[in-house]
């Protein structure tokens, strides 16, 4: 890592550089300095903690040279955007109003994930699924079932191919004993839903545009493509447009929890530091806020 840092440095310290003058009073070496526009200077050192990490030698001059340049278009325009605006009161009161915004979100966030309370037990999962069900519609088919990508010279292939169609557990086992020398890629997952998508995109074959016809239509798919051989079982499909099983919406279900246990907490954050202050006597309200 240091070896790669050092070859960035040497790659600024040749970098042509535009330098008017520095005084030093503001503490940065006269030596650091790259470049400086009016009151403002970049170093060396402030380029270097911008400099992404594993870039080649070429492309950290290239991003160096870059940046140089774009930080000096941006303090040339800001600086005749500031000379020729006479009245900046408007722009400083939305920077104090978005600087204030970012400050309580980031205490507000931090707050919530000290004190918010995001333990779900399966029930409560399990109440939230049949409450919303019918939002957890899905958007390609879900399967259940076996895939196997495996060499076209591997042994017991020609078992493997009748195992992998066989609901009898002794089969399975002769797969994962005998079957799987040579293979490329195995999952069984007879046991839980996958999207159709994370099989579909390992086997190179045309499926054609509507995943549907071809599940329903099909319970096996033995190809050979190039020196591979592909092998799928569906054991059991969920078709586009039907509610998701419980099981594959849980983690969509828990991060649902999470935003409404945030937005109960900040609400009640919120409404604790109001009291406090009318209490405390911080705040003076001279019209009717109702209730």
């Amino acid at each position: 890592m240091m070896r790669t840092l050092a070859k960035y440095a040497c790659a600024l310290l040749f970098l042509p550089v535009i330098v008017s003058s520095c005084s030093g009073d503001n503490g940065v070496s006269r030596d650091d300095v790259l470049v400086t526009v009016g009151n403002e200077t970049l170093t060396r050192t402030e380029l270097l903690r911008q400099l992404p990490y594993g870039l080649s030698e070429t492309d950290s001059i290239k991003f160096v040279r870059a940046y140089i340049r774009n930080w000096i278009d941006t303090k040339l325009v800001s600086e005749i955007a500031y000379n020729n605006i006479s009245d900046t009161r408007e722009i400083d009161k939305l920077v104090d109003e978005y600087r204030n915004e970012l400050i309580m979100w980031e205490y507000r966030q931090r707050m919530s994930a000290q004190h918010a309370d995001y333990g779900f037990d399966i029930d409560s999962v399990g109440a939230y699924y049949e409450h919303h069900k019918t939002d957890f519609v899905s958007k390609r088919p879900y399967v259940k079932g076996i895939y196997i990508k495996i060499g076209n010279n591997a042994p017991h292939l020609k078992d493997l191919k009748k195992w992998y169609r066989s609901d009898k557990i002794e089969d399975i086992d002769k797969i994962e004993k005998y079957g799987l020398n040579g293979a490329i890629h195995y999952d069984y997952f007879r046991d839980k839903w996958i999207d159709w998508e994370q099989i579909s995109l390992r086997i190179p074959y045309n499926f054609g545009d509507n995943p549907d016809v071809f599940l329903r239509n099909n319970k096996y798919l033995d190809v050979t493509i190039g020196d591979y051989t592909y092998l799928l079982s569906i054991s059991d499909y969920i078709p586009t447009g039907s509610v998701i099983p419980e099981e594959v919406a849980t983690p969509q279900i828990k991060e649902m929890m999470r935003n409404e246990y945030r937005l109960k907490y900040d609400a009640s954050l919120r409404r604790q530091l109001y009291d406090k202050a009318v209490e405390d006597g911080k705040i003076t309200i001279n019209c009717d806020m109702g209730q």
